[in-house]
């Protein structure tokens, strides 16, 4: 594994803090972290709601990298709430393609911290409707 993920990986797990905000709304459950092209890396958790205002924890560390005023992705993994990491959910890697419809396939994503598996989000969306 290497340092990059290992930094990643510790980032999204400090922010990862499942708990109950109201008893419509949970956060935290699931973290995630992004390396944009500066190397600067953002955090996000998720949001879970009684209704579809919710956000997952990819597109909230999106979010907060286009806040900061970058939009180009490198490198994202997302943390579940057992400690493993996922791939992202279709409506995360359909924001993904929509930021970078040119160079989407790019972005690699750490599909599993223990064995170090690494995935290209063009081999996750071989074929997308861009």
């Amino acid at each position: 594994m290497n340092d990059v993920w290992n930094h990643l990986y510790c980032a999204a797990k400090a922010v990862q803090n499942d708990r109950q905000i109201s008893e419509y709304v949970t956060a935290g459950g699931v973290s995630a972290a992004i390396q944009s092209a500066s190397g600067k890396i953002y955090t996000g958790v998720c949001v879970d709601t009684s209704c579809t205002l919710g956000i997952c924890a990819e597109r909230n560390a999106i979010f907060n990298m286009l806040t900061n005023g970058e939009q180009e992705i490198k490198k994202v993994l997302a943390i579940m709430p057992d400690g493993r990491c996922g791939a992202p959910c279709g409506a995360c890697r359909e924001l993904m393609v929509q930021l970078m419809p040119k160079t989407y396939r790019d972005i690699e994503i750490l599909v599993d911290h223990e064995t170090g598996r690494v995935m290209k989000l063009g081999e996750l969306t071989p074929e997308w409707w861009i």
